[in-house]
């Protein structure tokens, strides 16, 4: 068993995923400083499923305690066409197997509060890392034992390991908003989804009532400005309720865009000597089974664990590696495979889609992964 004591790590990015690694690192004895180029932390976005292994690990980490009443289960209702007409439902066991919704904002205050209370851990902000050569001597003590790129997905550290922009745009567009108060009825109890041709509608209920909803729609890459707000509600604002009352519930302002990328695969390792990859820099997925944030949670406490069970640390990173890059890699392809499906435009292939949904059922594999 290795020992921790007087290990120091240099954690780059303090979003969800490096947060939670300095957090894991933190609780098996290691010394963290966590460098942020945002002048003060904070997170913008809107809903986060987490799914049972996470929320575990958030559990570990004294983070769950700080959502008890930030979380809620995102039941799934099923699978619609925008007339309504249902292709699948859920059945009575989803429940069982259903994540809890947070937002993302609240998620990261929980990290942020729950690091406070933590000796060992320092957090600086207003800190741009250019590249490696930045981090050989940032605490006046040589350079760390182990450097958590955890610098989103695209990532100043991972461009410099593999001399390449492995960012690959989707060819889709994200359409994100929460209503500003609760929608009565259905949206305020069940989520679901509802897919079109070449545009999907999805909603789930956030703790406080209101909804998380979200909106994709095949777009050239780059096209993100305008009124976000009016565009979606020309692609859906005749949906199936209660696509058009979420619409009108969410003030224009709080409606977010953004093209939605994933990585090239594969990457061929995640370690590189004591540097290593986690998170969106490592394996950055599209959201379509919306695991994201939990793939980078279970990449934390994985690497703390490798970390506290191998005396070398290159061998630890070595282990995190293998254990992590074929799940994570596994989860971008299947969450690419989802979007291809959701997204399809010819009139003939989008019918036979959803004859299959229908006929197999498959909302035990889209709505309970």
């Amino acid at each position: 068993m290795n020992s921790s004591a007087g290990r120091s790590a240099l954690v780059v990015g303090a979003g969800i995923g490096g947060l939670t690694a300095a957090l894991a690192l933190s609780r098996v004895g290691w010394q963290v400083t966590v460098l942020e180029r945002a002048p003060e932390l904070g997170e913008v976005g809107a809903g986060l499923s987490i799914w049972p292994r996470a929320w575990k690990i958030l559990a570990d980490l004294g983070v769950a305690d700080r959502l008890a009443d930030g979380a809620r289960p995102a039941i799934q209702a099923g699978l619609r066409r925008p007339d309504g007409r249902w292709l699948a439902k859920a059945g009575p066991d989803a429940v069982e197997r259903t994540p809890v919704m947070v937002h993302r904002a609240r998620l990261h205050e929980a990290l942020v509060g729950e690091l406070a209370t933590r000796d060992g851990v320092e957090v600086r902000t207003g800190v741009t890392v250019t590249g490696l050569a930045d981090l050989d001597d940032v605490d006046g003590r040589g350079p760390a034992d182990v450097v958590v790129a955890a610098d989103g997905i695209r990532s100043t550290i991972r461009n410099e390991l593999h001399q390449r922009d492995d960012v690959r745009y989707a060819g889709y567009t994200a359409y994100r908003g929460v209503t500003a108060e609760p929608v009565p009825g259905e949206a305020s109890t069940t989520g679901g989804e509802t897919w079109g041709t070449g545009v999907r509608v999805g909603h789930v209920p956030l703790v406080d009532g209101r909804t998380y909803w979200f909106a994709t729609a095949n777009r050239p890459a780059g096209e993100t400005g305008g009124d976000h707000h009016a565009d979606v509600t020309a692609l859906v604002g005749d949906w199936h309720e209660p696509i058009p009352q979420l619409l009108a519930a969410t003030p224009p302002s709080a409606v977010l865009r953004g093209d939605v990328c994933d990585l090239r695969l594969p990457l061929k390792r995640f370690d590189h000597g004591r540097v290593v990859l986690l998170g969106d820099a490592a394996h950055a997925t599209t959201p379509n089974l919306g695991q994201g944030a939990c793939a980078a949670i279970e990449d934390a406490a994985v690497l703390a664990a490798q970390l506290t069970g191998h005396a070398r640390i290159e061998s630890a990173l070595v282990a995190y590696d293998r254990t992590r890059r074929p799940a994570t890699q596994r989860l971008v392809r299947a969450s690419r495979l989802v979007g291809a499906l959701g997204q399809v435009e010819n009139g003939p292939v989008v019918a036979a889609r959803d004859a299959g949904l229908a006929g197999l059922g498959a909302i035990a594999s889209l709505l309970s992964r």
